[in-house]
């Protein structure tokens, strides 16, 4: 055979290829928030007081443990301290990070949705959907940045009407879904 003919008998054997392979891909929608309240076994407002990663599956991925000290149990009897993991983290020289997985340092300060029954630890329901961080402004007053707006009937990526919550605000919102 001649280079011309083996170029294209090798293109049509890659076009084939091509068409018949499967494209796969993943869409996550954002749970209802009354629904994250319903499904979380656990929600507490806390401090993150330790992060230790470790390797998994036989050294093939590593993932995190984080511990809380609960300041408020808002649903659930998480304890004075909460454990709960995370995908990635670094051991060593190596760091395995989740597209899509939050990273907690220790000082944050997070509402956390817990979901997960013992013995397994706990995740964040969601993952990032799960974990409100906590910011304070120079006063000392504490604000929550919901991820969507929640008296919204549709998600809208960048929506305005998203406001920061007042933690208390945020926290007896939760209490009412959970009663």
């Amino acid at each position: 055979m001649n280079g011309r003919r083996q170029a294209g008998l090798l293109s049509a054997v890659l076009v084939v290829v091509g068409l018949t392979g499967s494209v796969r891909a993943m869409v996550v929608v954002p749970a209802d928030f009354n629904e994250m309240v319903a499904a979380s076994q656990a929600i507490a407002h806390g401090r993150v007081v330790d992060v230790q990663s470790y390797e998994t599956a036989g050294r093939r991925t590593i993932e995190s443990l984080v511990t809380v000290q609960v300041v408020e149990a808002i649903k659930g009897a998480p304890g004075g301290t909460a454990y709960f993991k995370l995908p990635g983290g670094q051991v060593g020289r190596y760091r395995r990070v989740m597209i899509g997985a939050p990273q907690c340092a220790r000082g944050d300060e997070v509402v956390l949705f817990l979901k997960g029954n013992a013995p397994a630890v706990p995740m964040p329901f969601g993952l990032t959907q799960g974990l409100y961080r906590v910011s304070r402004d120079a006063r000392g007053q504490a604000t929550v940045l919901p991820m969507v707006n929640l008296g919204a009937d549709r998600v809208v990526r960048g929506d305005p009407a998203r406001r920061p919550l007042e933690l208390a605000a945020f926290t007896t919102l939760v209490r009412t879904i959970v009663d």
